[in-house]
């Protein structure tokens, strides 16, 4: 039995998400650019935050990442399949007994607490010799990380040291996004002071928002994560990222609907003149949230790059509602696509409307979703 072709697995999608992988590289330059004197490693948990880490890495491998960060173990497993060289760290680190697997797969774990340490070293004393482990400490979150009693055990503990063979000592801002934030400054001065008692260990404290904090913030690694895939990594100000996906919805059916008439479940949304609404392929079982549905501020689909499509009504299961009244009948059909994600309304101005974080958005994209790989290696 043949495989189907891209283009017979396309149409039968209800809906497809397009990933640029030459801007996600372009973004990821970005990063590098602006921390020029440490190492831009790459956040690529949760399937490369929904996008495809299979594909996205290697596309970063290529452009000259060499250090990823994934959460758990099992897609640090699934990464080294399409990753063979290169740094991949565990940020979650190891559970009881899975020390065996890290190292089997070439992946360095996290260790975050006493209980992950004293594991590690455990393991790395029986196999007769260290296993380079990183270790995050807790500059102020109150999340992951030895805090400072437990690291002064640890510095004080010579042959647990030996044994787990620290390369990298790794925290996390709480409050990045808000650059003015006092908290920030205090996380890099309680980092600074952690750092000392490892001399010549590497240091990584900045993700995407923390990058932006300056050159002090940046220490020896950062980890940029939702710049990468086209997140804003800053709270307020324009988006310096460029936009790397795009969700196309199939239209399946176009009413053409008079005044008044009501919109979807709940009778929500009320036309207030004639109309066409154009119903999609599209819902939430597929990742678009429910709580973009009805919006104060309108957020608008983009049909044929150009025209404006607002979202009406509540976004249901599988199907979302889009007013195309000011679309030229002539030019659009069913089956013809809305850009949900595109032109007129990025990631960000989704997860605006709907209360939440691109973050949230983009790992909710569901394997529905038919996925296009343009401007990157053929797999």
């Amino acid at each position: 039995m043949s495989l189907p072709t891209l283009s017979a697995a396309s149409a039968r999608a209800g809906a497809v998400l397009t990933i640029d992988l030459a801007a996600l590289v372009g973004n990821w330059l970005k990063m590098k650019s602006l921390a020029p004197a440490a190492e831009t490693g790459a956040v690529v948990k949760a399937d490369a935050y929904g996008l495809g880490a299979a594909r996205v890495a290697p596309a970063l491998a290529e452009a000259g990442c060499k250090t990823f960060f994934v959460a758990h173990l099992d897609e640090g497993i699934a990464l080294r399949g399409a990753l063979p060289q290169g740094r991949i760290f565990v940020l979650h680190g190891p559970n009881p007994g899975t020390e065996a697997d890290f190292v089997g797969h070439g992946l360095i774990p996290v260790l975050n607490a006493p209980h992950q340490v004293a594991g590690w070293a455990a393991f790395a004393k029986a196999s007769g010799k260290p296993h380079p482990a990183a270790v995050q400490v807790d500059t102020g979150m109150t999340r992951l990380g030895l805090n400072p009693t437990q690291f002064e055990a640890l510095r004080a503990d010579a042959d647990t040291l030996k044994a787990i063979a620290p390369c990298l000592l790794v925290s996390h801002f709480a409050c990045a996004d808000t650059p003015a934030h006092p908290m920030s400054r205090q996380q890099i001065a309680r980092f600074a002071e952690y750092a000392q008692g490892l001399p010549g260990v590497a240091r990584s404290l900045s993700a995407s928002s923390g990058i932006l904090l300056g050159l002090d913030a940046q220490f020896d690694l950062t980890r940029p994560g939702i710049a990468l895939y086209g997140g804003n990594p800053t709270n307020a100000a324009e988006n310096p990222m460029a936009p790397v996906v795009t969700l196309s919805a199939k239209i399946l059916q176009i009413h053409h609907a008079a005044a008044p008439q009501t919109v979807g479940y709940g009778a929500t949304h009320a036309l207030p003149a004639p109309t066409r609404v154009a119903t999609v392929s599209l819902g939430y079982a597929d990742g678009l949230l429910r709580g973009i549905s009805n919006p104060e501020k309108p957020v608008f689909g983009t049909v044929l790059g150009t025209y404006k499509a607002r979202m009406i009504g509540r976004i249901s299961m599988d199907l979302a509602a889009f007013d195309i009244g000011e679309v030229p009948e002539n030019l659009i059909a069913p089956g013809d696509s809305i850009d949900v994600i595109g032109k007129y309304a990025g990631i960000d101005a989704l997860t605006e409307a709907a209360g939440t974080i691109s973050y949230e958005l983009l790992t909710r994209l569901g394997p529905r979703l038919f996925r296009v790989y343009t401007n990157g290696s053929a797999p």
